[in-house]
């Protein structure tokens, strides 16, 4: 934790109950609050914290606690309404990355995760200043905080000491330890929700006598909806509005609301949430919308401040359809249906077209939550919620932004496992950045950094409401397919050619048929049918020829899916209900997929019936809308079958040097900057990067002698100049290449010298390069979702030909090998026409570096390698830039409320 901590604002964070408690630094003015913290303590837990009973150690703790900041100590409290319910502290002692731990818990608050909290955001204020190891001294028989130690997902070692334990906890933030946090974090967070999502009393206020008001539509959504406990309506005016009983306020209840419904005129918001907390209540739903920037500041600060959870503001409001609950708090059309899809979203009007949707679908929805401005629960606390609520298998999602986007990608991740999670990828037509610095930073839009999160944590991106209801439908009534092979079944030869063009517009695959197979689907299918892919069963195939052939391809292990492409015809036998009964018509699930594409049909989607119950067969008007559909699920299902990735250790690597080296760059210039060569280079020195041999001259005497040590056998160098913010030197003409002999090299350097003068602070001289394949690598540091890397196609046309994939560091063994073989560039890598593969491994190395470097170095905000230089003997950068920030670390992982 570094000094500028202390001064931030307070950090709230989830108790395991539920309860909102506020994390911050302890200052001098808490002093008498410490006190009495420690006054009211119990001899017994003074005696386990302090090894004796003795108030004067507690009075010594609050002073140490409250003196002024000092090197190497640091105290975090945990409050509520002013009150402290827990401190914890460390203490250096002078050494340089250990520290001493203890902490403190208020009586009757054991259990509920307060000192577990607290030791959290301590791990993580340590890890930043460079601590690797707390230790902690406690009386054997204090069980509880020994639990706490061994439970926190650390690596942790004990000795005895007569009466008393030593603890050593090593700060190693792995998965383990962030998997432990995530598990904390989602039982708290689920407790937070159920006041809102599952309130044993709702309150509307804003419930007026006007028909049309928002307050009194919602009021009549929940009576009408049948919601089965308690309901009330505040409005001073009246005694009861449609039926349900009226108080003047909500402290004038009979009985304390969990939730309260707030559709009042944005003014009188503030207010209105303020009252709630002070009554007790536990959710907000604000519906209002138009709020000015103070008050919503007051609005977060009352929920905040009373431990309030809310939706909103400015949304279409919650609906929960648990038949022992029936909560539908909207003001949307009707109510949707119960079932097993949860829906989230930011915009109502998305949710709106949602719930229409999933309705003619016949998809039943679990909960849906408006989402609104976001100022409180999230997507993030939605995907938790239904990982757990035992109803949800089936997650929709419309985001458009993110508040912890690592956070988010990781909770994905997990209920990706679980169920499908599919969102409509918003924001995309927003500019790239076409003024950016660097190859890398203009590489780096909106749409690459979210489709590289949602493609890392198994989210399925739909481009539209419309694709997402297509992708939906499949994913919810079939199972997945087993790859990408899809046969095709017509009756028309023409609507199978539309259908097989989509799927090869989807990257789906059509195989050619064995002979037995052929032979087989011949002797099930009328005269002058044709055993291609697609299949043409002929205007005359009847439901009996369709089911026998659908039934044999579902036998057949060459293919993973069927497609049926049927259009109505004149004859009695073919007329689109008798055929699509052979679909229909089977009993239960198939063993793959399928789904029916027809053109005459009047809905984009729809979900048949089969027969006994057997569930639906998604049916699509275009075959485009099929083929999404299906390589849809074809890549949840690839990664399904995919084990999560790791990321790998690195050798060679000085992390300490780096931070010394951007601090000391940063120090020199404190709006940071593009790093000259030299310390670009022993930057990634520390990261073991390799890069072509050079040298740095600023005089012509100092490039001929530097020419001279590098020339290869043939005797070539490159010249390229320098001065601070240079950046696409090529552009700048700023470069000689295939420099020969001491004549060449004085030239190329005088040129330089008269174009651009005194802006030149330098040139660098390097070795020329022999031929292999130009790739381009790079980081930039989003100052949301983090460092991304990208990798492609490298050379002065690398923006032109924009052949790029990126995922977010840090990168596991799998985001590297979908990172190398996604750019369309890709077999140039694997060897082609005759040449050899370029050496991957050390291309991968490469990756995994940046990748590395970028996760260590917040400040770094951009890294360019172009060209990165690929051959079968190894891969070289030959140019890097780098460009520092003076930014400080941020957990992402974190416990803490928006």
């Amino acid at each position: 934790m570094t000094d500028d901590l202390l001064e931030r604002s307070p950090v709230h964070a989830l108790l395991a109950d539920g309860t909102t408690v506020c994390i911050r630094p302890a200052t001098p003015g808490d002093h008498d609050r410490l006190k009495l913290f420690y006054d009211e303590m119990s001899s017994e837990n003074l005696r386990l914290r302090f090894f004796s009973v003795s108030r004067r150690s507690a009075g010594m703790a609050a002073d140490r606690a409250c003196a002024p900041a000092r090197p190497g100590y640091r105290a975090l409290l945990a409050e509520t309404r002013g009150r402290v319910l827990g401190l914890a502290e460390y203490d250096t002692g002078g050494e340089k990355d250990a520290a001493e731990i203890s902490i403190a818990v208020a009586d009757g608050l054991h259990h509920r995760g307060v000192g577990t909290l607290l030791v959290e955001h301590l791990v993580s204020a340590a890890c930043a200043d460079g601590i690797t190891t707390f230790t902690a001294d406690a009386l054997s028989e204090n069980r509880e905080v020994l639990r706490l130690f061994a439970d926190l997902g650390l690596r942790t070692s004990r000795r005895f000491e007569g009466p008393e334990t030593r603890c050593t906890i090593h700060l190693d933030e792995d998965d383990a330890y962030l998997s432990a946090v995530e598990s904390r974090g989602r039982s708290a967070d689920v407790a937070s929700l159920r006041p809102l999502l599952c309130p044993e009393a709702v309150a509307v206020v804003g419930a007026g006598r006007t028909p049309g008001s928002v307050g009194r539509a919602i009021l009549h959504h929940i009576h009408a909806g049948g919601y089965t406990r308690r309901l009330f309506a505040v409005n001073p005016s009246v005694t009861s509005v449609l039926g349900v009983p009226c108080y003047p306020s909500v402290s004038a209840l009979p009985r304390t609301p969990d939730l309260v419904v707030v559709a009042v005129p944005a003014a009188a918001v503030p207010a209105t949430a303020e009252e709630c907390g002070k009554a007790g209540v536990r959710a907000l739903l604000v519906v209002t919308s138009g709020l000015d920037a103070d008050q919503a500041q007051a609005l977060r600060s009352a929920c905040r401040t009373y431990g309030m959870r809310m939706v909103g503001p400015n949304c279409l409001g919650i609906s929960h359809t648990d038949p022992d609950l029936r909560l539908d708090a909207t003001f949307a059309d009707g109510h949707p249906r119960p079932g097993s899809a949860g829906v989230a979203v930011q915009s109502g009007g998305i949710g709106i077209a949602l719930l229409d949707g999933l309705s003619r679908l016949g998809i039943g929805v679990s909960s849906f939550v408006s989402l609104g401005d976001k100022y409180d629960v999230s997507g993030n606390d939605m995907l938790q919620w239904w990982e757990t609520d035992g109803r949800t298998d089936l997650a929709l999602l419309h985001l458009e932004s993110f508040g912890n986007p690592r956070a988010f990608s990781r909770t994905a991740r997990r209920v990706a496992r679980r169920m499908p999670v599919l969102t409509v990828d918003a924001g995309r037509s927003v500019a790239g950045r076409r003024a950016a610095a660097s190859h890398t930073a203009a590489a780096a839009t909106p749409t690459m950094t979210r489709r590289a999160l949602f493609t890392q944590a198994g989210v399925t991106a739909t481009s539209s409401v419309g694709e997402l209801l297509e992708a939906a439908a499949l994913l919810y009534s079939q199972t997945l397919p087993e790859g990408n092979r899809v046969a095709i079944v017509t009756n028309a030869g023409g609507a199978g050619v539309l259908a097989a063009d989509a799927c090869a517009e989807a990257g789906l695959a059509l195989p050619p048929f064995t002979p037995t197979m052929i032979d087989e689907l011949l002797a099930v299918l009328p005269d002058g049918a044709a055993i291609g892919n697609p299949i043409d069963a002929t205007a005359a195939v009847t439901e009996e020829q369709l089911t026998d052939c659908v039934d044999a391809l579902m036998e057949y292990p060459g293919i993973d899916a069927v497609l049926v492409a049927l259009v109505p015809t004149a004859l009695a036998t073919a007329t689109g209900d008798n055929l699509m009964r052979a679909l229909t018509g089977a009993p239960g699930r198939r063993s793959k997929p399928v789904l029916a594409v027809c053109l005459e049909q009047d809905l984009p989607v729809k979900l048949l019936p089969a027969a006994d119950e057997g569930g639906t067969i998604p049916a699509y008007a275009e075959p485009q809308a099929a083929a999404r559909a299906l390589a849809h699920a074809a890549d949840r299902a690839a990664w399904l079958a995919r084990p999560a990735g790791t990321v790998p250790a690195l050798d060679d690597v000085d992390t300490e040097r780096a931070h010394a080296i951007a601090d000391a760059h940063l120090a020199a210039h404190p709006d940071g900057g593009w790093l000259d060569p030299r310390t670009c280079a022993d930057l990634l020195a520390c990261y073991g990067i390799p890069q072509i041999p050079w040298a740095w001259a600023e005089t012509e005497e100092d490039a001929v002698r530097a020419a001279g040590r590098l020339q290869g056998a043939d005797g070539r160098v490159v010249m390229k100049a320098h001065w601070p913010g240079l950046v696409h030197k090529s552009e700048e003409r700023a470069v000689h290449l295939d420099l020969r002999g001491e004549p060449q090299v004085r030239a190329a350097f005088r040129d330089l010298e008269t174009r651009f003068g005194n802006l030149m602070t330098g040139v660098v001289v390097q070795s020329l390069a022999r031929r292999g394949t130009e790739l381009f690598a790079g980081v930039v540091q989003d100052e949301v979702f983090g460092p991304l890397v990208l990798f492609g196609l490298g050379g002065t046309a690398t923006e032109i030909l924009a052949d790029h994939a990126a995922r977010l560091a840090p990168l596991t063994d799998h985001d590297v090998h979908d990172l190398i073989t996604s750019p369309r560039c890709a077999p140039l890598l694997f060897g082609t026409r005759g040449n050899g593969p370029v050496d991957l491994e050390a291309l991968e190395q490469l990756l995994l570096r940046l990748s590395r470097m970028a996760a260590d170095l917040p400040q770094l905000a951009e890294a360019d390698f172009n060209p990165v230089l690929a051959t079968p003997g190894g891969v070289t950068v030959l140019d890097a830039r780098v460009r520092l920030l003076p930014r400080r670390p941020q957990d992402p992982y974190l416990r803490r409320l928006r």
